[in-house]
Parts: C-alpha cells; sequence; structure tokens
C-alpha cells in the first residue's frame, strides 16, 4: 500500500517530526508499505529525527501574498498527488491549508487528518477584543467545516474527541520511540522539561514557578533543552528572575532519552497540548510528572497523585507545592516513578501501529 504523508515540515525538533518518523519508518521496516512524505519550503533537509532511506521525499515552494500562496498550494498538490498516485493521504499540519486540502482534492483519494494539537491552541497571547474573538471563532468553524470533509479524523486523546465533537473521529495515541529496562535513580536534585520556546509551550509559566521553588530549595536545578526562539527570551526572563544559577537552557538533542534519566521529576507548563510525548517519554524512563490541566493532553496520560500531579490551569500556588512534595519526599517519588514507569507500557509501539494498519486497509477495502 502507498502512503502519502503532507506536513509542513520534517525538519524540525517537534513531536510532530519525531511521532512521523517513529510511524512511517514502522510502516516501511515491519509492515512493508511504501510511504511518501510532501513538506513546504524545503522542509525535508537538514532532518533532526532518522527517517528510513526507503523512503520517498517531496517538497513544494510556497510564496508570496496569501492568494500566491494558496494558489502554488493547490497546483503543487494536485501535481504531486498525480505523480504519486497514493493509495491513502494522510495529512499532519493544523494550518488553514489542511482544511483546505479536501476542497481542491474533492476526495479522490481517501484522506486522514491526524490532529496533534487542542482545538483552541494559539501560538501567540491573543488581544481580549471582540474582532479578535470573532477571528477566532471564525477560523475554528472552518475548520471544523474542513475536518467532516475528511474520511478520518484521528486524534490522540479521548479528551480531544469532544474537544473537537466530530463523528468521524478515532482515537490514536502516539507511540513511544524508546524503551527502556533503566530507570532513574531519582537521586539528582534536578527537575527537566523538553519543549520549543514558545507561547503554547507556557515555560515563563515554569520559570516564574521555579523561582518560588528555589526561594526554598536553592541547590535545586531546572533543565530546559529545546529550541530558542527570537520571540520569547527565556534567558533573559530567568535573569530578571534572578535564577539564572538554577536553571540551564539546553538547545535539543537527539539522545534525550538519557537526560531523563538524570533527572528526578519531569515538568510541563503548557498553555495546550494534543498529547504531550514528552510525558510518555519521562515516564518510560521512570520519572513522576507535574502538568497543568491544559487543553488537552496531560489530563489522558497522567494519574492524578500515581504517577505525578495533574494541577489546575493556572494555579501556580497548587503546582508550587507539589513540586516541593516531589523535592521533600523521596519516598513519593520513587513511588510514584515505579508507576510512571508501568503507565508508558500502553504506548508500546506494536500495538499502536497495528492500529494504523488497520485504519488504513479498511479505509482502503472501503
Amino acid at each position: 500500500m502507498k502512503l502519502l504523508y503532507i506536513v509542513p515540515n520534517i525538519n524540525s525538533e517537534g513531536g510532530v517530526a519525531r511521532v512521523l518518523s517513529i510511524k512511517t519508518n514502522y510502516l516501511v521496516e515491519k509492515l512493508g508499505y511504501e510511504v511518501h512524505i510532501l513538506t513546504q519550503n524545503e522542509g525535508f533537509s537538514p532532518l533532526f529525527y532518522s527517517f528510513n532511506s526507503n523512503i520517498v521525499f517531496h517538497d513544494m515552494i510556497l510564496k508570496g501574498n496569501f492568494f500566491q500562496f494558496f494558489n502554488s498550494f493547490s497546483k503543487g498538490l494536485k501535481s504531486k498527488i498525480k505523480a504519486i498516485q497514493p493509495d491513502i493521504i494522510v495529512v499532519c499540519d493544523n494550518g488553514l491549508k489542511a482544511y483546505s486540502i479536501p476542497f481542491i482534492l474533492k476526495n479522490k483519494v481517501p484522506l486522514i487528518l491526524e490532529m496533534h494539537s487542542s482545538k483552541f491552541i494559539e501560538e501567540r497571547e491573543l488581544k481580549n477584543n471582540f474582532l479578535t474573538k470573532v477571528v477566532s471563532n471564525g477560523i475554528r468553524f472552518f475548520k471544523k467545516i474542513g475536518i467532516k470533509k475528511y474520511d478520518r479524523f484521528v486524534v490522540v486523546t479521548n479528551e480531544s474527541i469532544a474537544e473537537w465533537n466530530i463523528n468521524n473521529t478515532i482515537v490514536i495515541p502516539n507511540p513511544l520511540w524508546f524503551t527502556s529496562k533503566k530507570s532513574s535513580a531519582l537521586e539528582n536534585k534536578k527537575a527537566i522539561a523538553v519543549g520549543r520556546h514558545t507561547y503554547e509551550k507556557g515555560f515563563d509559566r515554569m520559570l516564574q514557578i521555579w523561582r518560588k521553588v528555589v526561594d526554598k530549595h536553592p541547590d535545586w536545578i531546572l533543565e530546559i533543552y529545546g529550541k530558542s526562539s527570537g520571540n520569547i527570551d527565556l534567558r533573559l526572563l530567568a535573569k530578571n528572575l534572578d535564577i539564572s544559577r538554577n536553571v540551564v537552557f539546553y538547545e535539543p538533542v537527539q539522545n534525550i532519552n538519557e537526560k531523563y534519566l538524570e533527572a528526578s521529576f519531569y515538568l510541563m507548563t503548557s498553555r495546550f497540548e494534543g498529547f504531550g510525548m514528552v510525558l510518555i517519554e519521562a515516564m518510560a524512563s521512570g520519572l513522576p510528572c507535574i502538568a497543568y490541566d491544559c487543553p488537552c493532553g496531560p489530563r489522558a496520560i497522567i494519574s492524578q497523585n500515581q504517577d505525578g500531579f495533574l494541577i489546575e490551569n493556572s494555579n501556580e500556588i497548587d503546582y508550587v507545592k507539589s513540586v516541593e512534595t516531589l523535592i521533600e519526599n523521596q519516598a513519593i517519588r520513587i513511588e510514584m516513578g515505579k508507576k510512571a514507569k508501568l503507565s508508558s507500557e500502553k504506548y508500546n509501539i506494536d500495538a499502536i501501529m497495528e492500529t494504523w494498519n488497520q485504519l488504513f486497509i479498511g479505509i482502503k477495502k472501503n
């Protein structure tokens, strides 16, 4: 079977690129699929994650104003699909153009939309005014209309089903990309967080929390791994909060699984999440996790007071208390870490990829 994945880019260090590399490699190596990936504006090079050499990459150059961009997207999409002749198309994109694809192609090829983000995700803080609300509601309405044109809509949590409320929806969680018999000893005075320095990841909120934590526990360090951003200067914020000695920033690394093993717990303060791949990675390494109950990934992964703490969104006081609980109680850390390791086993790649396999087979038959 020939699959075509359409995605803005796969040369980033983000979760979508990570998950796509895991799944497409498995489809080629274990299930014998022919896989093509279509990106935009040279979004396939250089690759950060490893993709099987049999995967075929395609690219569209999109430039100009909105109308020129959309016109070149429409023409390029039709041309590439005509050349590739896929059996099924899977779209991994939350941009507006993704929701226009069914209208462009008119469902001549079975279409699946794979969603990795919350319905309410915003890349930047929005102004609280009437016009902004009208535009946001209009965009969400267009998205819902576009989704209904897809043959199947795949989300990664049950919470996402309720959030989108679309009939043709199926839940398929993201798979773990590594298995390890090792677990962190949970002895280092170190917390870890992973993600891009963007508004939706909420690291500004994390630094405010960490400032209060180190007032009481000045010997603890927070390590943040993620792509720096010109829009958000977290290093400057850490300096202004006078916690530069207690926060260390690192660019993305490919061996992040080894870094989890050096920490004692994982922190997430995202404003929006579709799933939270980093949570299951941390749990697989035996780390208890603390996360805000944001829309809508963490609540599907963390079992409250079992393998971590799920904090009411923006409740900084409770978040600080939970961090202090893990710092001050090694026995709780160890017990939660053991349960976290067990919880991560449900994301076994073989079971999850068989679900994808059956979905593809069923769609092609119908």
